[in-house]
Order: C-alpha cells, then structure tokens, then sequence
C-alpha cells in the first residue's frame, strides 16, 4: 500500500519530507512571512515553467526564456519611456506588455516554423535565440537599465493583496489556464499525442505542428508576463535580468516528473517541481548553505530525479 502511494505520489512525499526536515532545522523557515517569500520567490519562474511543461510534453524545448524575460522587460521599459509623454505612464505601460507578449508569441510562432519547414530543432533555434534576444535587449537599453516607470507599478511584481503577494494570483492563475488546457480540451490532448507519437498523431488528423507551435507561442506569452513582473520588482527594464532561468525553469519540469522525450507529464507535477526548488534554496540559504554546494545540490538533484522517474516508469511497465 505504502509503496503504491510512494510510486505514484513520489516527489509530493519527498517535498512533504523535506518541509517537514526545515521546519525543525531551519531558523524561520516556517514563519508565515518566510513561507510568503518563498511563494514570491517562485512565482515568475513558475509561470513559465507551466508553458515548459507543454513544450517539453510535445517533444521540444526552448532555451531562450531567460534572455526572452529580460527582453519583455526592456521593451515594456522603452516603450513606457517613449509613449508616457503622449499618453501617461500606465496606458503606455499596458501599451509596451502587450508589445512585449505579442513579440515573444511570434517568437515562438517562428521557432515552431522553422521546425516544420526546415526541420530546424527547436533546441539549435532556441539556443540561438537565447543570444539574439540577450543582444536585442542591450541594445535597447544602450547597456544601461530603462528607468521610467512609476513606483506605483512596483505593485504588480512586489505589492500584496489581503496579505498575499500580487504575483501569486498570477501564478495561480496560469496554473489554472496551463491545467485547464492540458486536462480538458482537444488542444491538451493533441500535445500528448503528438509528443508521444508524432506519426501517429498525423495519421489520426492531428495538426501536429500547429500543435507544437502553438504550445511555443503560448509560453513565450508567459516568459514576457514574468519579464514585466521583474521589471516591476526591479522597477526598470534590464538586460542582465533573469539571467540562467532557463535551466532552473527546465529542472522544475523535469523534477515534476516531465519525460524530456515527450509524451509523458502533468502541469501539476510541474507545480511540485517549482515549489520543490523554491523550498530547498530558501531551506539551504536559511541553514548557511554555500551558494556553490546550492548549485551542487540541484544539480544532483535533477540527475536524482530523472534517475527515480525511469526506475518507476520501469516498475510500472513490469
């Protein structure tokens, strides 16, 4: 009985432990204002590691989501900056996220042609991307942070409401979409399918690559949605933001028990996969650990966990 609980509910039990483990080991760990930071701590790199999720399930992947909120940021902040006297600052905030989604959507539209119509993978695509966009953002900001927001916009990525940080309900929120997506319409389950099978999907009059690309460009909506909550945390447009989020945004997929081959996979397990690396960083940072064995740490940690995935899958299939 135990065993089947643990074979099906693996990384919830391991997380339940650990918490468990912080609470009596880590000063503070279990204050309400600490469990708050930790939900804020997650949040941005949560809202795009719910589209991952998708991508990775429909047998591709992007790199280039770091450098992609850093660039949403930039141009929220330049166009905020160039329409605000014509217009005042919060209809040309609106203005520039909506240019900043809009970019990265079609951003993502194109990684998915490329990979229809030259067979190019999304992993070269996206690789290249991740210094396109990098170099794309400085040269928006000339090298230098976009100041012109107000302080009031601070509220979207930093403010709180009935005692909540404001980004959670975002995180909740896309949670809400991504599952919602992926559990009860054709589009969710066209994503398995083509990730499972790609063949068999096309045969079975699945569009398979509007359904890859489509998954591609509803994330790089979600990494521009998290680019705008930094350059609110931050209150500028920045460059050199976000900075290596593409592996920590992968490794909660794949400790969310996300097959890197496709086809295999839950939203929710993501959702324990970002929680998971939020606690432990927050548990390690409270106990004094070295930020170099932290980054030790969730290395191993990924290799662990796509080691536990393949041994139960193993058993499973027995």
């Amino acid at each position: 009985m135990l065993l089947r609980v643990f074979r099906r509910y693996p990384m919830e039990i391991i997380l339940v432990g650990m918490y468990i483990f912080l609470v009596f080991s880590a000063p503070g760990f279990a204050t309400v204002d600490n469990q708050l930071n930790v939900l804020r701590n997650v949040t941005m790199q949560g809202i795009i590691a719910f589209g991952m999720t998708m991508i990775i399930i429909s047998g591709e992947i992007d790199l280039s989501i770091g450098s992609g909120v850093a660039f949403s940021g930039c141009v929220t902040a330049w166009v905020t900056r160039e329409l605000s006297p014509m217009l005042g600052p919060y209809p040309a905030i609106a203005l520039g996220a909506v240019a900043a989604m809009t970019l990265l959507f079609f951003i993502g539209v194109m990684t998915g042609k490329l990979r229809q119509h030259f067979n190019m993978p999304s992993f070269i695509t996206t690789l290249g991307l991740l210094t396109v966009l990098s170099g794309a953002a400085n040269l928006i900001t000339g090298g230098f942070p976009i100041t012109s927001f107000p302080y009031e916009f601070n509220f979207l990525g930093s403010g709180f409401l009935f005692g909540i940080p404001f980004p959670v309900y975002i995180f909740v929120a896309v949670f809400g979409i991504v599952y919602f997506l992926m559990n009860f319409t054709s589009f969710g389950r066209a994503i398995y399918a083509v990730g499972g099978n790609l063949e068999a999907a096309r045969l079975s009059g699945i569009d398979v690559w509007r359904t890859k690309t489509l998954a591609l460009g509803i994330t790089g909506i979600f990494t521009a949605i998290a680019g705008v909550l930094i350059a609110s945390q931050i209150l500028s447009g920045s460059a050199s933001a976000a900075r290596g989020w593409e592996l920590d945004v992968i490794s909660a997929v794949i400790i969310g028990g996300t097959s890197l081959f496709g086809g295999k996979g839950a939203v929710r397990g993501t959702l324990i996969g970002v929680l998971f690396l939020g606690v432990i960083v927050n548990g390690m940072t409270l106990l004094n650990v070295s930020e170099y064995w932290q980054l030790v740490v969730r290395g191993m940690l990924i290799i662990a966990a796509v080691l536990m995935n393949h041994a139960l899958d193993r058993q499973t299939q027995k």
